[in-house]
């Protein structure tokens, strides 16, 4: 895979944002509201299960599939961190109460939580190494369980190839820093946040899609197609006549249809 190209395509992609300023303003009002930008996370979706050639953006649209799309998306995130999010939460329960209310916490307690802290941190980031191809992964096969194939997940990436892949991460994760940054300036950045958010979504995952399809081979992206059953001929009846009147009738047949006598 070739990161730059990766990258530009994924920018040309973003700009179409701009070709349609409502849907800008909808995503990024949509955004704002807790919970309900769930609908925003729903569209980034639809933006990866568009196909590598495709040169227009989903429509803004169905709004109750966009946040249930957005929900599972958060809850396979939640169930992926949950381990580190577990490890990292003593210490910021002791950080709290240190500051708040006991200034006198025993040794031993920091101990015990920086250690987890650590530990949840460097766990927290190999998790992510996997969750950003297995959300795809979900999305693209259009099943939840699939965000959790991890045999099929490590297959892909390893077809991207892992330092590439890695490397493709590091250039997202120092965008989403000068991002931070931007929203970090005194009096305006919170407006820039507001504004920028939904294009980085948008551009994240437009590229993670360019990625995935790397690592995976056309057939594997298109819907199984079931063979059609075949069908019998029909069994050519034997035909006979009757001793009688010598009307054709068939050879078992007991009983001529045309003058009734037995056979």
């Amino acid at each position: 895979m070739k990161i730059d190209k990766n990258l530009t395509d994924s920018i040309d992609y973003t700009k179409l944002l701009f070709t349609d300023l409502g849907r800008l303003l909808i995503l990024i009002i949509l955004d704002i509201i807790p919970i309900v930008n769930l609908i925003v996370v729903g569209y980034f979706s639809r933006v990866i299960k568009e196909p590598p050639d495709s040169k227009e953006l989903p429509p803004l649209e169905n709004y109750f599939a966009l946040w249930v799309q957005g929900l599972k998306i958060l809850v396979a995130t939640i169930i992926y961190m949950i381990i580190p999010i577990a490890l990292i939460i003593p210490f910021v329960v002791l950080t709290v109460l240190l500051w708040v209310a006991f200034p006198g916490l025993p040794v031993v307690s920091w101990l015990v939580a920086i250690p987890m802290l650590l530990i949840g941190l460097l766990l927290a980031f190999f998790v992510a190494i996997i969750l950003v191809i297995a959300i795809v992964n979900m999305v693209k096969k259009d099943s939840f369980g699939k965000a959790f194939a991890i045999g099929e997940i490590l297959g892909i990436v390893g077809r991207v190839g892992w330092g590439t892949y890695i490397l493709w991460l590091l250039v997202l994760f120092i965008c989403a820093l000068i991002v931070a940054a931007i929203g970090s300036i005194p009096a305006i950045g919170w407006i820039l946040s507001l504004v920028i958010g939904p294009i980085f979504g948008v551009f994240v995952a437009r590229s993670a899609s360019l990625t995935y399809s790397e690592g995976v081979t056309p057939e594997a992206e298109k819907p199984p197609v079931e063979k059609p059953k075949a069908v019998e001929a029909p069994k050519e009846t034997k035909k006979g006549f009757c001793a009688d009147c010598g009307a054709e009738m068939a050879a078992d047949a007991t009983y001529c249809p045309k003058c009734g006598k037995k056979q």
